[in-house]
Parts: C-alpha cells; sequence; structure tokens
C-alpha cells in the first residue's frame, strides 16, 4: 500500500483544519474559566440531615448553609469544629445570623424578614468573599425548592428568591 503522499495533495476543505493544526497554541484555543467540578455530588438536604453535620463528631464534615447553600467548611475546623467560636452556626441554615453577626440562638435560621438594608448588604458580601470563595459547596437546603409537606414547589425560580442570586454558585 502507498502512502498518502503518493496519492497526491489533500483536497481543498482540508486546507484550514491543517493551517489550524499549525497555529500556536496559545492563540488556537481562548482560555477557558470554569470551576472544577465537585468532588461528591451536590445534594439536597433537610433539616435534620444538615444537622447531623454540626462538628460533634469526629471525623465527620462540618456544613453550613447561608441563603440555603450548604458548604463545607471543614477546613475551618479551628473557627466551626466542636467548641469553636462559630460553631453555633453549623449544622443550619444560619442565613439570619451570618447577616447580623450574630450567635443568638433565636437568629440562627433561614428566614431573612426584616432585616435592615445594611444587613442584607453584609450577609452578600460575606456569602460572596468568605463562603463562595473559601468553602466548597456540597448541596442546598431543601426549603429553596421543595413545600413544608415536602412535595415540589412548582413556582420555586431561583432567580425570584429575595437577595439570592444563583447564576455565580457554579
Amino acid at each position: 500500500m502507498a502512502g498518502a503522499a503518493a496519492r497526491g495533495p489533500l483536497p481543498l476543505p482540508f486546507l484550514p483544519f491543517l493551517l489550524l493544526l499549525r497555529l500556536p497554541a496559545a492563540t488556537a484555543e481562548p482560555e477557558l474559566r470554569f470551576r472544577r467540578p465537585a468532588e461528591a455530588p451536590v445534594r439536597l438536604f433537610t433539616e435534620p440531615e444538615l444537622a447531623r453535620y454540626d462538628g460533634h463528631q469526629e471525623g465527620q464534615p462540618i456544613y453550613l448553609a447561608v441563603k440555603g447553600v450548604v458548604f463545607d467548611v471543614t477546613s475551618g475546623k479551628e473557627f466551626y469544629g466542636k467548641g469553636a467560636p462559630y460553631n453555633a452556626l453549623v449544622g443550619k441554615d444560619s442565613t439570619r445570623g451570618v447577616a447580623k453577626m450574630s450567635l443568638d440562638p433565636a437568629d440562627l435560621t433561614h428566614d431573612t424578614t426584616g432585616l435592615t438594608e445594611e444587613e442584607l448588604k453584609s450577609l452578600d458580601d460575606i456569602f460572596n468573599n468568605v463562603y463562595k470563595a473559601k468553602y466548597p459547596i456540597v448541596g442546598y437546603t431543601s426549603r429553596r425548592i421543595l413545600n413544608e409537606d415536602g412535595s415540589p414547589n412548582l413556582d420555586f425560580k431561583p432567580e425570584d428568591q429575595p437577595h439570592f442570586s444563583i447564576k455565580d454558585e457554579f
């Protein structure tokens, strides 16, 4: 069998493809920006499930939810682990407590009703610049997309949730 060179020149439609192969790698493909896929699948947490990750069991990850997003804060064990200063925040959605910078048990809830503009701005800043910047997202609280009886909330639209934007989470 004769080689490809013996068959003659390549047809013209292959010329652009060959030119691309000769371009330097830096100009052939633009730099893509994306986050690395999660190590484990993202999941939905009920309140009792989230409560199991409160930092009190040795070897268990430590989870904290803010704005319905569950973060793995295990790498900050010195802040969130058993006996640590912010341990009260973990194992639950502590959105209100984060917004108010409060560890009062009454503030350790998902409810943002009545927060001031300053508190809401603080919440967004901490959510974006601390939690999203430092800790991996491992899931979401079921409250974000389910009704009280556990049925799917057919009216749920992430973009309609107060003080929440899903577009930059992934």
